[in-house]
């Protein structure tokens, strides 16, 4: 169920099959005011900066902790099945909990959080402009950690049709699958200038971009509040690209965090149908025998 009824609009959780759930795409600070006391709704902060919740979050968040809670912690995979079920019960959602996440640096890891949410069946909603938006309205921020009574809930197997695998993006690389590929990092990453951004310890040995990929900056469908710009105009930015939703889409970034972002976008705001490739450019830039697009000639020099 993919759908966009504006950001003052929401129509609450719905259950699909017993065990797939779908909620309106984004919500507003206005609306998540008056609904944090509902049994029925179940917020979660996640943000790149995991430090941010101790400090202060939206009065009855829950904290889900990308570092450990949303990944397999002894290979390099989303968090399973068991251990993600285990932590939803230990929040207390259920069946007829409506899920909203939120967090820092405009909803980036949160969009991530919603993408590993729906491989296990569970469509959430984004707070639109998340922790950013927040602060700046000067809403509520507490330090409290609330209790949840546990919950029963049973989640399905994976939906690996939201996740594309190295294999596949060879293979629209080498021009044998007809999909398109939109890079969503900085011109100077894709343009292989850099290998990623300053600071960051995740890398790969060679720079530049997959082939065929468009490049999208994650951050261009972005609002200065931080919300989203509005269903048309994010459309529009994308047709300039070529892509328009008719034929399938693959997002990835350099470890596959900030496509998640253009995912939401793309899938749960436009409706398209997009694969996230969370293996991203460490896992393509790394592999052996495949092919690269380097405009800038830049060279690994292992420093």
């Amino acid at each position: 169920m993919k759908y966009f009824a504006g950001v003052g609009a929401l129509f609450g959780a719905l259950v699909v099959a017993g065990t797939t759930y779908a909620a309106e795409p984004l919500v507003t600070a206005e609306w998540l005011q008056d609904n944090l006391e509902s049994d029925d709704v179940r917020v979660f902060e996640v943000s790149v900066d995991t430090g941010v919740y101790e400090r202060g979050h939206i009065p009855g968040a829950l904290h889900l902790d990308w570092h450990t809670e949303l990944v397999d912690p002894t290979r390099r995979d989303i968090a399973t099945r068991e251990s993600f079920e285990q932590k939803l019960r230990e929040s207390g959602v259920s069946t007829n909990t409506h899920v909203v996440l939120y967090g820092d640096n405009n909803n980036w890891f949160a969009a991530w959080g919603a993408w590993v949410f729906e491989v296990y069946g569970i469509e959430v909603s984004l707070l639109d402009g998340g922790r950013k938006l927040w602060e700046a309205q000067g809403l509520p921020l507490d330090t409290n950690v609330k209790q949840y009574a546990a919950s029963e809930i049973t989640l399905p197997e994976r939906n690996d049709d939201l996740r594309a695998r190295f294999a596949e993006v060879v293979e629209i690389a080498e021009g044998r699958q007809a999909s398109s590929l939109i890079d969503i990092r900085s011109g100077d990453e894709y343009a292989g200038k850099i290998f990623a951004p300053e600071g960051v310890k995740e890398l790969a040995v060679r720079a530049g971009h997959i082939p065929t990929a468009v490049n999208v900056p994650w951050g261009s469908i972005v609002q200065e509040d931080g919300r989203f710009k509005s269903p048309d105009e994010i459309k529009a930015i994308y047709a300039e690209k070529g892509i328009d939703g008719s034929k399938p889409i693959v997002t990835y970034c350099r470890i596959g965090e900030r496509s998640s972002h253009t995912w939401f976008a793309l899938s749960r705001i436009l409706g398209y149908d997009v694969k996230n490739y969370d293996g991203s450019w460490t896992e393509y830039g790394n592999a052996v025998g495949v092919p690269v697009v380097n405009v800038a000639g830049t060279v690994w020099t292992g420093k």
